[in-house]
């Protein structure tokens, strides 16, 4: 049996390391050297040293600087100097021949009355948050960094699938597009599993992000360890160099992480691409789209939302083509942030039940995921058998597509191999005999995993 010349995709989950090697972002987040450079006012970081304390206790200035992010000396002795002063914490110990840094301080009670002050109009209490300028900044020149792919990398990308070759030669230009993919067809044919594994293409890149931003007085959280992998880097606690072991140094409110692939699916809703208020600790938590800012959101199963799909397009209308997101505080003031996001929109149901023609017309490359053909159907079963130790036959599968698909008019399906492989296993290990492609166990697994509808 000759089998066309194509990249693989069966319906198996990608390998979740990052397949290509690529280059870390050039930009580096200048040092903070004086209270200045943080963008923030002073009575702001004092708030913000006053609540650390307040929340842990005795600190060393050393430790308060690694809490907030910013280096000791130039900022946090100046803030301490300026808390002491108005007798809102006091020095409990020291070592001599250290330095200030060493010092335990203690909040004091007028220290406690100030910090419940700033509690009650924000009780966020980590690292310094950076102004919104600065974070769009960073943005932009990080976007000239992304790692344009061509048809070699798509398939070393692609190779643990099976797609044909028209759909594989569809995929690279529209991940190039960095804007916007509409992936369709029935389910199980693996849509879910291209996107992933394009989104391995974008982990093999590092950012930086900040931990949280600033906006008038507001704290918007950004860094979320569910959507964001750090990645670690030869670096020293802010203790006075606030630097990096190389030598290099940088502005430590930053956190290098992978490019974000962030997935949202049956739970979004409108709300949820807005800023989101947390009414109990008065911070902000960002967006999903602003969460993936420098690199890809998939929205799978679109469509199964509780939201029509013509109001969640409606929403993505302007961002899609401005390249500019609009959020909203909950004074009322709009901020705009960058849409530097490549959107993947996935769905089992037909275009035509979900939007017009105008709305399509919008998302820039549209890619059908089809049912394999025979020869696909037969790669992907042989790669999944082999990986989960089942022995292949030829003659097994010829039985397998003439009684369970041709005869009973059944669709091949890119995620049934998967399936009836499982099938298969447990079935074996139930009967005690070796995993293979017989007769009986196929017509078992088959039995167990078809329904008639």
């Amino acid at each position: 049996m000759s089998m066309p010349t194509k990249t693989g995709v069966s319906a198996t989950t990608p390998d979740s390391s990052a397949p290509i090697t690529g280059s870390q972002s050039a930009y580096l987040p200048p040092p903070v050297r004086k209270v200045e450079d943080t963008g923030l006012s002073f009575l702001w970081l004092q708030d913000l040293v006053l609540k650390v304390m307040y929340f842990q206790g005795y600190l060393s200035g050393f430790k308060i600087a690694e809490e907030v992010a910013l280096p000791f000396t130039g900022v946090i002795d100046q803030v301490l100097d300026a808390l002491k002063r108005e007798k809102l914490i006091e020095v409990r110990s020291s070592q001599a021949g250290i330095g200030e840094g060493a010092y335990q301080y203690a909040i004091t009670g007028a220290g406690i009355a100030r910090a419940r002050e700033a509690l009650e109009r924000s009780q966020y209490a980590g690292p310094a948050p950076v102004p919104l300028s600065v974070y769009n900044d960073a943005c932009r020149k990080q976007s000239r960094g992304r790692l344009q792919v061509t048809s070699r990398i798509m398939r070393q990308v692609l190779s643990s699938l099976v797609l044909s070759e028209k759909t594989f030669h569809k995929l690279g230009p529209a991940v190039n597009s960095s804007t916007s993919i509409f992936l369709y067809g029935p389910p199980g044919d693996g849509k879910t599993s291209v996107a992933r594994a394009i989104g391995n293409l974008v982990l093999s890149q590092t950012i930086y992000i900040p931990y949280s931003i600033y906006v008038d007085g507001q704290v918007i959280k950004l860094y979320d360890t569910n959507n964001h992998q750090a990645v670690p880097e030869d670096e020293v606690s802010p203790l006075g160099t606030g630097g990096l072991r190389s030598g290099t140094r940088r502005d430590l409110r930053w956190i290098r992480v992978r490019r974000p692939f962030v997935v949202v699916g049956g739970e979004l809703t409108l709300a949820g691409l807005d800023l989101v208020f947390d009414d109990v600790h008065k911070y902000y938590e960002a967006p999903f789209q602003v969460k993936a800012n420098g690199g890809i959101l998939l929205i799978d199963d679109f469509g199964r939302q509780l939201v029509r799909p013509r109001d969640l397009l409606n929403r993505w209308i302007v961002p899609l083509e401005s390249r500019f997101d609009y959020l909203t505080l909950h004074t009322g003031r709009k901020i705009e942030v960058p849409f530097d996001v490549l959107v993947i929109f996935s769905t089992n149901l037909p275009p035509k039940e979900l939007v017009d023609e105008a709305f399509l017309r919008r998302l820039r490359h549209k890619v059908e995921i089809g049912d394999p053909n025979y020869e696909e159907y037969r790669e992907i079963f042989r790669r999944v058998a082999a990986q989960k130790g089942i022995t292949y036959s030829d003659q097994g599968l010829a039985y397998l597509l003439q009684e369970w698909y041709i005869k009973r008019n059944r669709k091949l399906r890119a995620s049934h191999p998967r399936d009836i492989c499982d099938q298969i296993l447990d079935i074996a290990r139930y009967m005690a005999v070796e995993p293979a492609m017989t007769r009986e166990l196929i017509d078992r697994a088959a039995e167990s995993f078809f329904v008639e509808l």
